[in-house]
């Protein structure tokens, strides 16, 4: 369980515990995907020339 990725660890605590304590399960959802999220904020705009400068193509 050590070198789990945070998706299979997340899976891996619900089904782990039975009656799943959603709160906690979905506050580690968003530290999970929060970097992700900020990262995409901070690269739009690269990401978007990206997306049309291949669509240009």
């Amino acid at each position: 369980q050590n070198t789990f990725t945070l998706s299979l660890g997340l899976s891996a605590y619900q089904t782990q515990h039975g009656g799943t304590p959603w709160n906690l399960l979905m506050a580690a959802t968003l530290l999970v995907i929060l970097p992700v999220i900020l990262v995409f904020f901070f690269a739009q705009k690269v990401f978007i020339q990206g997306i049309a400068t291949s669509g240009l193509k």
